[in-house]
């Protein structure tokens, strides 16, 4: 049984689209920031921190409709090309200035990226007589946009919940207490999830965070 296909979904609107094929293979990368001090009389200085860069994720993503009349693989790519564009949906209420949007890259059920994408670049290799394009790859890299002490699930199917425990999707605009209300019929539930999880602020909730679901007993 295969994978769950990849998912790439904007945080702000709530709008997704599935990948056509899943990727093979994808890239966590993470730099920090060391300086190095001067110390007389000594072979090498020390060093001190100065802080983490975010984790990035670099991904190829294919694109094929040679098997669909008609098709234009663009159809596709281009929405992978919106959310790398200014969005006026994203405009800041101080500056009143766009941005491209926050988005989560999804696979399978328990597993997530929440970032921006900062590089994205398009390959077609494939047309139509008529000069339609009906294969691309895309490489695009991602830049987490939050602070995660523990990046989720590095593995998708690597996550095993607690035995009796369901996991769920932290979706954008979820409350605990929708939550709760979702899974147990009560509203007032919520502080039972917030104790599984250990959330301490109950509206800390990202799009995208994974949550154990305890049993109602």
């Amino acid at each position: 049984m295969g994978l769950t296909k990849a998912k790439i979904k904007n945080v702000e609107t709530g709008d997704e689209f599935s990948c056509l094929f899943n990727p093979t293979e994808y890239t966590l990368a993470k730099n920090n920031q060391w300086n190095a001090k001067s110390t007389s009389g000594k072979d090498a200085p020390a060093l001190g921190f100065a802080g983490g860069d975010p984790q990035t994720m670099t991904v190829e993503l294919f694109f094929d409709v040679s098997d669909q009349t008609s098709a234009d693989v663009k159809d596709h790519v281009n929405k992978l090309w919106d959310l790398s564009m200014v969005n006026d949906k994203t405009n800041s209420p101080k500056t009143t200035r766009g941005r491209p949007p926050r988005i989560l890259f999804l696979w399978g059920n328990n597993w997530s990226f929440k970032a921006v994408i900062t590089s994205l670049s398009v390959r077609y290799t494939l047309f139509r007589e008529d000069g339609t394009a009906i294969r691309a790859v895309a490489n695009v890299t991602f830049q987490q946009v939050d602070d995660d002490k523990v990046q989720k699930g590095q593995n998708p199917t690597s996550f095993v919940p607690m035995p009796g425990y369901k996991t769920r999707m932290v979706q954008p605009l979820d409350t605990l207490a929708g939550i709760a209300y979702s899974e147990y019929g009560d509203a007032t539930m919520w502080r039972k999830i917030a104790e599984a999880n250990q959330i301490v602020n109950p509206e800390s909730l990202s799009a995208g965070d994974l949550l154990a679901i305890p049993p109602a007993y």
